[in-house]
C-alpha cells in the first residue's frame, strides 16, 4: 500500500490526531480538532499537482500531498536544484563596461551582480548564472568589448 505524506508551507508534517472536516460549500468549511473548531476558506486547487492554498483561522497555508514517486524522486537526490560551477563571464553583446562589482577572490553565488555592460544606451547588470570564485578580471572600467569576449574568469 503507498503511503501519502503532507507538506504545509514546504514542510513535512506527521498527522498524530484524527481531524473532522465538515464543508459548509465548495468553498467553506470547518475543522473539530482536539474539540476545538477551526474555521477555513480553500483559496485555490491545483488538483494536477497535487496543491491547494487554505486560509484557516486568518493565516494562509499551502498544502501539498506526495506519494511514493514523489518520495523515490527525494531518495534518489533528483529533486536538488543543479548549480552550476562557473567557468567565464563572456559578453552576450557589444558595449561598454561601466562598473565591475566584484574583484579577484570573491564568491560569488547565482544572482550575484558582477558587472554593468552599457549597450544601445542601456545599463545592463550582469549576475552569476551559477557559483564560482573570481580568479581574474580581464577587463576594466569603460572598456568596451566585443560580443563573446571573456569578461571575467572563475577558479
Amino acid at each position: 500500500m503507498t503511503q501519502n505524506s503532507w507538506k504545509v508551507d514546504g514542510q513535512k508534517v506527521s498527522i498524530n490526531h484524527q481531524a473532522i472536516v465538515h464543508w459548509e460549500d465548495e468553498k467553506f468549511f470547518t475543522i473539530q480538532l482536539k474539540g476545538k473548531s477551526f474555521y477555513g476558506e480553500l483559496l485555490e486547487e491545483q488538483l494536477e499537482n497535487r496543491k491547494i492554498k487554505v486560509k484557516i483561522n486568518h493565516r494562509i497555508f499551502d498544502i501539498t500531498k506526495e506519494g511514493s514517486l514523489d518520495q523515490l524522486i527525494e531518495d534518489l537526490g533528483l529533486n536538488k536544484v543543479k548549480i552550476k560551477k562557473l567557468n567565464q563571464l563572456k559578453s552576450p553583446m557589444p558595449g561598454r563596461v561601466v562598473n565591475i562589482s566584484v574583484q579577484i577572490g570573491d564568491e560569488v553565488e547565482v544572482g550575484t551582480p558582477l558587472l554593468t555592460l552599457e549597450a544601445m544606451k542601456m545599463e545592463n547588470v550582469l549576475k552569476a548564472e551559477g557559483i564560482g570564485k573570481v580568479k581574474s578580471i580581464e577587463i576594466q572600467s569603460n572598456d568596451v568589448v566585443d560580443k563573446g569576449a571573456v569578461l571575467i574568469t572563475f577558479e
